[in-house]
Protein backbone atom coordinates (compact mmCIF):
# COMPACT_ATOMS: atom_id res chain seq x y z
CA UNK A 1 0.00 0.00 0.00
CA UNK A 2 0.96 4.14 -0.15
CA UNK A 3 0.47 5.06 3.23
CA UNK A 4 1.59 8.79 3.80
CA UNK A 5 2.79 9.75 7.36
CA UNK A 6 2.92 13.58 8.83
CA UNK A 7 4.91 13.69 12.26
CA UNK A 8 8.42 12.26 12.16
CA UNK A 9 8.51 11.90 15.64
CA UNK A 10 9.03 9.26 17.98
CA UNK A 11 5.98 7.26 16.19
CA UNK A 12 5.51 8.25 13.07
CA UNK A 13 9.31 7.48 12.61
CA UNK A 14 9.05 4.25 14.17
CA UNK A 15 5.97 3.43 11.56
CA UNK A 16 7.24 4.92 8.73
CA UNK A 17 10.81 1.90 9.21
CA UNK A 18 7.93 -0.88 10.04
CA UNK A 19 5.53 -0.52 7.41
CA UNK A 20 8.27 0.27 4.65
CA UNK A 21 10.19 -3.42 6.30
CA UNK A 22 7.35 -4.99 5.30
CA UNK A 23 6.69 -3.54 1.68
CA UNK A 24 4.84 -0.62 1.43
CA UNK A 25 5.84 2.83 0.01
CA UNK A 26 5.89 5.22 2.84
CA UNK A 27 5.92 9.20 2.19
CA UNK A 28 6.81 11.00 5.29
CA UNK A 29 7.00 14.70 6.03
CA UNK A 30 7.46 17.04 9.19
CA UNK A 31 6.86 20.64 9.26
CA UNK A 32 9.74 21.78 7.57
CA UNK A 33 11.00 20.78 4.33
CA UNK A 34 11.94 17.19 3.00
CA UNK A 35 15.72 17.84 3.28
CA UNK A 36 15.10 18.02 7.13
CA UNK A 37 14.55 14.08 7.47
CA UNK A 38 18.71 13.43 7.09
CA UNK A 39 17.53 10.26 9.85
CA UNK A 40 15.60 8.45 6.76
CA UNK A 41 18.10 8.53 4.00
CA UNK A 42 19.54 5.06 4.08
CA UNK A 43 15.77 4.03 4.19
CA UNK A 44 14.35 1.79 1.43
CA UNK A 45 11.01 2.32 0.67
CA UNK A 46 10.79 5.64 2.65
CA UNK A 47 10.29 9.21 0.81
CA UNK A 48 10.72 11.95 2.69
CA UNK A 49 8.21 14.67 1.09
CA UNK A 50 6.58 18.16 1.57
CA UNK A 51 3.59 17.68 3.71
CA UNK A 52 1.25 18.68 1.30
CA UNK A 53 2.42 15.84 -1.04
CA UNK A 54 1.89 13.45 1.67
CA UNK A 55 -2.01 12.31 0.89
CA UNK A 56 -1.63 12.55 -3.09
CA UNK A 57 -2.68 8.81 -3.98
CA UNK A 58 -2.01 7.41 -0.84
CA UNK A 59 -4.19 4.40 0.40
CA UNK A 60 -3.58 5.59 4.10
CA UNK A 61 -2.31 8.81 5.91
CA UNK A 62 -1.36 8.43 9.57
CA UNK A 63 -1.39 11.34 11.48
CA UNK A 64 1.57 11.49 13.98
CA UNK A 65 0.94 15.36 15.62
CA UNK A 66 0.21 17.24 18.86
CA UNK A 67 -3.36 17.90 19.36
CA UNK A 68 -2.69 21.60 18.98
CA UNK A 69 -1.24 21.09 15.19
CA UNK A 70 -4.01 19.33 13.78
CA UNK A 71 -5.79 22.86 13.60
CA UNK A 72 -2.55 24.37 11.84
CA UNK A 73 -3.42 21.33 8.59
CA UNK A 74 -2.90 23.46 5.39
CA UNK A 75 -6.21 23.70 3.46
CA UNK A 76 -4.79 22.26 0.69
CA UNK A 77 -3.84 19.00 2.48
CA UNK A 78 -7.52 18.79 4.27
CA UNK A 79 -8.97 19.03 0.72
CA UNK A 80 -6.75 15.82 -0.26
CA UNK A 81 -7.17 14.47 3.05
CA UNK A 82 -10.93 14.21 1.96
CA UNK A 83 -10.32 11.97 -0.48
CA UNK A 84 -7.91 9.14 0.90
CA UNK A 85 -9.71 5.86 1.89
CA UNK A 86 -7.99 5.42 5.53
CA UNK A 87 -6.74 8.00 7.95
CA UNK A 88 -5.76 7.41 10.88
CA UNK A 89 -4.98 9.63 14.04
CA UNK A 90 -1.99 8.35 16.28
CA UNK A 91 -2.32 12.01 18.98
CA UNK A 92 -2.68 12.10 22.41
CA UNK A 93 -4.18 15.47 24.18
CA UNK A 94 -1.66 16.68 26.80
CA UNK A 95 -2.79 19.58 28.46
CA UNK A 96 0.66 21.12 29.62
CA UNK A 97 1.73 20.51 25.70
CA UNK A 98 -1.16 21.16 23.79
CA UNK A 99 -2.63 24.34 25.74
CA UNK A 100 -6.47 23.43 27.40
CA UNK A 101 -8.75 22.84 24.24
CA UNK A 102 -12.51 23.00 25.99
CA UNK A 103 -13.96 20.52 24.05
CA UNK A 104 -11.45 18.37 24.88
CA UNK A 105 -11.58 19.12 28.59
CA UNK A 106 -15.13 18.72 28.21
CA UNK A 107 -15.26 14.97 27.34
CA UNK A 108 -14.91 14.85 23.43
CA UNK A 109 -12.87 12.31 22.59
CA UNK A 110 -9.51 13.27 21.38
CA UNK A 111 -9.95 11.39 17.84
CA UNK A 112 -13.54 12.17 17.63
CA UNK A 113 -12.26 16.16 18.14
CA UNK A 114 -10.05 15.50 15.33
CA UNK A 115 -12.07 13.85 13.05
CA UNK A 116 -14.54 17.02 13.39
CA UNK A 117 -11.29 19.28 12.61
CA UNK A 118 -10.69 17.56 9.61
CA UNK A 119 -14.59 17.01 8.66
CA UNK A 120 -14.08 13.38 7.49
CA UNK A 121 -13.44 9.91 10.09
CA UNK A 122 -10.49 8.86 11.15
CA UNK A 123 -9.32 5.50 13.30
CA UNK A 124 -7.51 6.26 16.70
CA UNK A 125 -4.33 3.48 16.27
CA UNK A 126 -1.05 3.72 17.66
CA UNK A 127 -1.87 6.19 20.38
CA UNK A 128 -1.24 3.82 23.44
CA UNK A 129 1.85 1.82 22.95
CA UNK A 130 5.67 3.09 23.60
CA UNK A 131 7.37 3.71 20.88
CA UNK A 132 9.85 0.84 22.32
CA UNK A 133 7.38 -1.49 21.99
CA UNK A 134 6.26 -0.70 19.08
CA UNK A 135 10.02 -0.87 17.44
CA UNK A 136 10.83 -4.10 18.86
CA UNK A 137 7.92 -6.08 20.50
CA UNK A 138 5.01 -8.04 18.90
CA UNK A 139 4.67 -10.64 22.01
CA UNK A 140 5.38 -10.40 25.65
CA UNK A 141 8.31 -12.47 27.75
CA UNK A 142 6.24 -15.34 27.61
CA UNK A 143 5.93 -15.16 24.25
CA UNK A 144 1.68 -14.02 24.11
CA UNK A 145 1.21 -11.71 20.97
CA UNK A 146 0.66 -7.60 22.57
CA UNK A 147 -2.86 -6.32 21.87
CA UNK A 148 -3.07 -2.73 20.07
CA UNK A 149 -6.41 -0.79 19.57
CA UNK A 150 -7.95 0.53 17.08
CA UNK A 151 -11.57 2.61 17.41
CA UNK A 152 -13.17 3.85 14.82
CA UNK A 153 -15.83 3.33 12.15
CA UNK A 154 -17.32 -0.24 11.76
CA UNK A 155 -17.11 -1.76 8.23
CA UNK A 156 -14.44 -2.95 5.59
CA UNK A 157 -12.23 -0.08 6.40
CA UNK A 158 -11.64 -0.99 10.10
CA UNK A 159 -11.03 -4.46 8.84
CA UNK A 160 -8.32 -3.13 6.49
CA UNK A 161 -6.88 -1.02 9.43
CA UNK A 162 -7.07 -4.19 11.71
CA UNK A 163 -4.83 -6.11 9.05
CA UNK A 164 -2.37 -3.48 9.01
CA UNK A 165 -2.01 -4.53 13.08
CA UNK A 166 -1.70 -8.03 12.37
CA UNK A 167 0.96 -7.30 9.41
CA UNK A 168 2.86 -5.06 12.10
CA UNK A 169 3.02 -7.72 14.53
CA UNK A 170 0.63 -7.21 16.71
CA UNK A 171 -3.02 -8.48 17.74
CA UNK A 172 -5.90 -5.83 17.24
CA UNK A 173 -8.54 -4.72 19.65
CA UNK A 174 -11.62 -3.48 18.53
CA UNK A 175 -12.08 -0.02 20.94
CA UNK A 176 -15.38 0.48 19.71
CA UNK A 177 -16.24 4.04 17.58
CA UNK A 178 -14.53 7.11 17.64
CA UNK A 179 -17.41 7.91 20.37
CA UNK A 180 -15.87 5.00 22.79
CA UNK A 181 -12.28 6.14 21.51
CA UNK A 182 -11.73 8.22 25.23
CA UNK A 183 -11.24 4.71 26.74
CA UNK A 184 -7.39 4.75 24.76
CA UNK A 185 -6.07 7.64 26.15
CA UNK A 186 -3.87 8.69 28.50
CA UNK A 187 -4.76 7.81 32.16
CA UNK A 188 -6.83 4.90 31.26
CA UNK A 189 -5.54 1.19 32.49
CA UNK A 190 -4.35 0.74 28.96
CA UNK A 191 -2.58 2.99 28.06
CA UNK A 192 1.33 2.34 27.11
CA UNK A 193 1.09 -0.65 28.94
CA UNK A 194 2.12 -4.16 27.19
CA UNK A 195 -0.66 -6.52 27.31
CA UNK A 196 -2.20 -8.93 25.52
CA UNK A 197 -5.73 -8.77 23.44
CA UNK A 198 -7.34 -10.35 26.35
CA UNK A 199 -5.60 -8.28 29.27
CA UNK A 200 -6.96 -5.24 26.82
CA UNK A 201 -10.59 -5.90 26.45
CA UNK A 202 -10.76 -6.32 30.14
CA UNK A 203 -8.88 -2.66 30.51
CA UNK A 204 -11.54 -1.50 28.03
CA UNK A 205 -14.25 -2.50 30.43
CA UNK A 206 -12.47 -0.79 33.68
CA UNK A 207 -12.17 2.62 32.00
CA UNK A 208 -14.00 5.50 33.34
CA UNK A 209 -14.71 8.62 31.96
CA UNK A 210 -13.12 9.70 35.79
CA UNK A 211 -10.01 8.35 34.37
CA UNK A 212 -9.39 11.02 31.77
CA UNK A 213 -10.69 13.56 34.12
CA UNK A 214 -8.44 13.38 36.85
CA UNK A 215 -5.23 12.97 34.38
CA UNK A 216 -6.40 16.17 32.56
CA UNK A 217 -5.91 17.78 36.20
CA UNK A 218 -2.99 16.22 36.84
CA UNK A 219 -0.41 18.36 35.40
CA UNK A 220 2.70 16.58 37.59
CA UNK A 221 2.00 13.34 35.56
CA UNK A 222 1.48 15.15 32.78
CA UNK A 223 4.94 16.61 32.78
CA UNK A 224 6.38 13.56 33.87
CA UNK A 225 5.36 11.40 31.47
CA UNK A 226 6.82 14.06 28.98
CA UNK A 227 9.98 13.52 30.58
CA UNK A 228 9.98 9.95 30.28
CA UNK A 229 9.04 10.14 26.39
CA UNK A 230 12.28 12.50 26.43
CA UNK A 231 13.92 9.26 27.66
CA UNK A 232 12.77 6.84 25.24
CA UNK A 233 13.52 9.44 22.77
CA UNK A 234 17.17 9.12 24.01
CA UNK A 235 16.55 5.46 23.97
CA UNK A 236 15.28 5.39 20.66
Amino acid sequence: MRIGIIGAGLIGGTLARKLASIGHQVRIANSREPSSLTEFKNDDGITPVWADEVADGADIVILSLPQKAIGALSESLRSTLMSVPIVIDTGNYYPVRDGHIDALDQGTADSEWVAGILGRPVFKVFNNIGAPSLKYKGTDDEGQKLGLTVAGPSGEDKQKVSELIVQLGFDPVDGGDLGQSWRLQPGTPIYCKDMTADEMRAGLQQTTREDIGKYHEDRDQIEDFDAAMKKVGEFM
